[in-house]
């Protein structure tokens, strides 16, 4: 029988999603939403998928104060012990830097696999595999690894990884040591990544011993190690909310990958393909959904098109609506707000929420 004792997840679980507006809203974000329409929400989804991988005892999430009910409603496995709110955003490398010291306290000889929880996995039994077969390597080697999707087109909303083409673990040559990171290439940068063959997408899943990430924060962002370090023997006690809300008040914000992946130099990355989307956008859910005869793909019951193609419509099942001459068109309601907005634009979406927020409020966001 395998022992799974020592495995760890932490699961991210604190972002807005503003690009699913207004699906996705700061009072329920999209990975608390059944954004697929299978009956269950994201959350939930990476929750299930990690079942193979560690004990329920052994999944942290950490997310925001005022989600913290919302995860323990859609996790009940989990006890408040293992739901690590944040007082404020500070991106990735705190909230990582947070879990290791929770988790510490508990088992230092922990190996973790950090994941959003937000992504699509559509071969579940692949994802497993693979992540069984970083974190034995992570078992055995000081290695921060993290998993490179093999890419599909040249997507310039994605970072990308180079790697060095020549096989350093026997069990599996698909693991490469990593020679660069690049953030959100331009179309022309992203086009060369594809043709030269040693690229893959950051599916920012990253898995490692906790002492070898212990270890680079203490190298590379000792300033926030630092400020984590403080709390020790605090941890899983009474006193851990208030230390937490003085800690993150005085935090720089600062993302995983620019603090330590970009720097460190025992960086690897397994290539994978195991149906992977990280469902940032409309168009990344409509690339995933079943589509009509039109190319549109439709939720509501009560849904009528004419001269319609190519369209993503989310409409709640009570209403009829109605839509003519459409191409390539996002148009989604959820709670008295309507969007409609072409595809080729989504990434303007945000900007429609900051300027919603400025001159009708916040209740529309």
């Amino acid at each position: 029988m395998e022992n799974l004792n020592n495995n760890y997840c932490v699961i991210m679980a604190g972002g807005v999603g503003t690009r699913f507006w207004p699906m996705s809203k700061t009072s329920k974000p999209k990975q608390f939403i059944d954004v697929l329409g299978m009956g269950k929400t994201l959350i939930r989804m990476t929750f299930e998928r990690f079942a193979n991988i560690c004990p329920p005892e052994n999944v942290y999430v950490v997310t925001s104060d005022i989600y913290r009910d919302l995860v323990l409603e859609q996790l009940p496995e989990l006890t408040d012990n293992q739901v690590l709110c944040e007082p404020a955003r500070r991106n990735t490398a705190p909230c990582v830097a947070y879990a290791n010291y929770k988790i510490k306290e508990e088992n230092p000889d922990a190996v973790v696999v950090v994941a959003p929880s937000d992504h699509i996995i559509l071969k579940e039994e692949e994802f497993v595999d693979n992540v069984k077969t970083a974190m034995a390597a992570a078992r055995e080697n000081d290695w921060l690894l993290t998993l490179g999707i093999k890419p599909s087109r040249p997507d310039t909303g994605y970072g990308y990884i180079q790697f060095v083409d020549e096989s350093i673990y026997k069990a599996d040559d698909s693991l490469k040591k990593v020679k660069t990171f690049t953030e959100k290439p331009t179309l022309d940068i992203a086009k060369s990544f594809l043709a030269s063959g040693d690229f893959l997408w950051n599916s920012g899943i990253f898995i490692w011993s906790l002492k070898s990430i212990m270890s680079a924060f203490s190298t590379y962002l000792e300033e926030v190690d630092m400020l984590f370090k403080k709390g020790e023997g605090i941890y899983n006690t009474a006193g851990e909310a208030d230390f937490i809300d003085k800690t993150y008040a005085v935090c720089k914000n600062i993302s995983l990958d620019y603090g330590i992946m970009e720097k460190a130099k025992n960086v690897y990355v397994l290539g994978v393909d195991f149906g992977w989307s990280d469902l940032g956008t409309w168009g990344s859910l409509y690339t995933i959904r079943e589509k009509d005869e039109q190319a549109n793909t439709v939720v509501g019951n009560n849904v009528m098109l004419y001269d319609t193609s190519n369209c993503i419509v989310n409409i709640p099942d009570e209403k009829l609506v109605v839509l003519q001459g459409l191409d390539d068109y996002i148009v989604v309601e959820e709670d008295n707000t309507l969007l409609v907005c072409r595809k080729i634009d989504e990434q303007q979406i945000r900007q429609f929420v900051t300027d919603v927020k400025v001159e009708k409020g916040e209740k529309f966001v």
